[in-house]
Parts: structure tokens; sequence; C-alpha cells
């Protein structure tokens, strides 16, 4: 019987990393000094997640939706996707500025990779006085014109900022020039894909004191180049009720604030449900056995068979949701 899967996390250094994702979401990385990332559920090959709880513990995802296919994920993702999962989730903390990159569309990814491109969105969880994020251009720009700034050292003139706060929300299309900056601690949800085409990096070097490798030849040709004036997703959290954060063609995201038991009814989705917790703690009752206790900073698959979840919060609880249409 299928019940809430928890995944152990992937860590992964970086050289921008921190330690947030300890301090403030209660990850158990004490041997990493510089935690950049937790891969809280992926089928990227070479990190697939792993089950850390219940009697499906140490079997992997790609294990799990090849016995129990369509009941883990969804009838109609299972007959896109086989078995491999198609989302990625991941928390990320920058204590510094990442480097200024762009990740390739779908059809780009498949000629030059034979993979996936990568659309996400960013949910900030908590962020520094001033900081900053950089998405798209600030005016209309063209491939000469990128160039000529790559050449002349200058691509941050032509860069769009946004100041950013606790609980902002932005929907990153594949093909869009970004940057997490520092100080910012969010959960990010992509497509399932680790294609990024880094730009410019601050002449940081890596671990042997070389510089760290751009790849311009191909962000040239997969960059987005038309301007959008609005960036940040405008939304208004209302309680023990779900608000949509995005809906593109790869996922639907909902923001969860609850301080009474809630019911969810997925009979009509036919996907896997991830939920992300942001803040506070929560138990979720699926009929079926004991409820499953979530924390700040724990991650969990509902699988497809569990049509009927209740939500019941040990404190006040903010989950991000996210499933595929």
């Amino acid at each position: 019987m299928l019940y809430p899967l928890k995944f152990n996390p992937i860590y992964k250094e970086k050289i921008w990393g921190g330690n947030k994702l300890k301090s403030i979401l209660n990850k158990d990385c004490k041997e990493s000094k510089n935690t950049g990332e937790s891969w809280e559920l992926s089928a990227v090959q070479e990190n697939i997640s792993v089950v850390s709880n219940g009697f499906l513990a140490e079997n992997n995802i790609e294990e799990l939706i090849e016995v129990y296919m369509g009941d883990l994920v969804g009838e109609k993702v299972y007959e896109k996707f086989g078995i491999e999962l198609p989302l990625l989730f991941k928390f990320i903390d920058a204590k510094e500025d990442l480097s200024i990159q762009v990740h390739p569309n779908d059809a780009f990814a498949k000629e030059k990779h034979k993979a996936y491109g990568k659309t996400e969105m960013w949910y900030i969880i908590d962020a520094e006085k001033d900081s900053k994020l950089t998405i798209g251009f600030n005016k209309e720009a063209d491939q000469e014109e990128f160039i000529q700034k790559i050449q002349s050292e200058d691509i941050q003139s032509i860069l769009n900022k946004e100041e950013t706060h606790k609980e902002d929300v932005f929907l990153v299309p594949s093909g869009t020039i970004h940057s997490i900056g520092k100080g910012i601690l969010l959960a990010e949800i992509q497509q399932t894909s680790d294609i990024s085409y880094r730009i410019h990096d601050y002449n940081r070097k890596d671990e042997n004191g070389s510089l760290r490798e751009l790849h311009n030849e191909l962000a040239k040709d997969a960059i987005n180049y038309s301007y959008e004036k609005k960036r940040r997703t405008d939304y208004k959290k209302d309680i023990n009720k779900p608000v949509l954060l995005s809906k593109c063609e790869y996922f639907t995201s909902n923001i969860i604030s609850f301080d009474k038991e809630i019911e969810r009814d997925y009979i009509d989705v036919d996907s896997f449900v991830v939920y992300m917790c942001t803040e506070g703690e929560f138990f979720i009752d699926y009929q079926k056995d004991e409820p499953i206790k979530i924390s700040k900073g724990e991650t969990v698959l509902i699988p497809a068979a569990l049509d009927m979840i209740a939500l019941i919060p040990g404190k006040n609880s903010t989950i991000i949701e996210t499933y595929i249409n």
C-alpha cells in the first residue's frame, strides 16, 4: 500500500553556498561548510532520490515508479514520462550571488543534449535586507547587443534587477537570463534537468584555482531576448485555502497556509502531488495508517492513488503544493 513518501536530501556544496539550510530549514548538513542546495526530490541521473520513511525506505524513485506506475505518479504522467519523475524540487541558499545563467528550452536541450529544458519557479523563504535577484532584461535586447555586452564585460547594465522579500514568487521560463542574489533562501520547483549555461561569474575561481567555465556560445542561442515589464507574481495569501502561485505547461503550484484541519481532494488531478513545508509543521492523514508528521524544511510526495488527504497543523503551517495538470 502506498503512503506519503519522504526522501533523503541530496546536499550540494557550492562556491556561493551558506548555512541557512541548516539554521532556518533544520537540514542535517553538519559536514558541509557551504551547502548551496538541498535536492529534495530528484530523478536526475546520478542524483536519484531514495525513500527515507516506511516500508519502502531505501528504494529510489525510479524503482518505485517502475513498480507502482500510474498509482504513484498518475496515469497520464506515467504514459508520457515512464519511470522518470518529470519535476525536480530543491531548497537553495545563496550566501553569495549565483552566476548569471540561462537554461535552454525543450527543443534546444533535446537538440544539444538529448534532455529536457528547464523552466522553474522560485518561492522566497527568506531574504536579507537589500537582497536582489536578476531576471530577464531591463529593455528590449538582441543577440548582437548581448555579445557586445559580454565582450565589454558590461552585461549587468542590460539586466533586470528585482528587490526581493520573503514570500515573493517568480516564474523563470526557459530562455530567461537570471541569477539568484546573495542573502536569498528559496524553494525551487523545476523540470527534471541539470542543464545551465553560465554567462558571467564575477571572475570566481574553483577549488583548483581556475576560472569557472562559461558557456556563452550556447547561451547566446538559448536566450529569449524579449522584454517583460512585470516579472514578480502577484498573489494574496488566503488562510486555510490554496492560492495559485504558478501554472505553466510543466506544473501547477499553490501556496497553502493553514491553522486548522483542511482537506485536499485530488480525485480529478491524476498526478503525484508534492508538498514543501516552508513554515511550521503539520500531519498528513491519508486514512490508511497513522498520520505522518512533516516539519519545516521537509518535502513529501503524495502518490496519485491517495486522492483524499487531510492536513492537520501542529503549528501554523505554510506549504507549497505542486502537481502536473
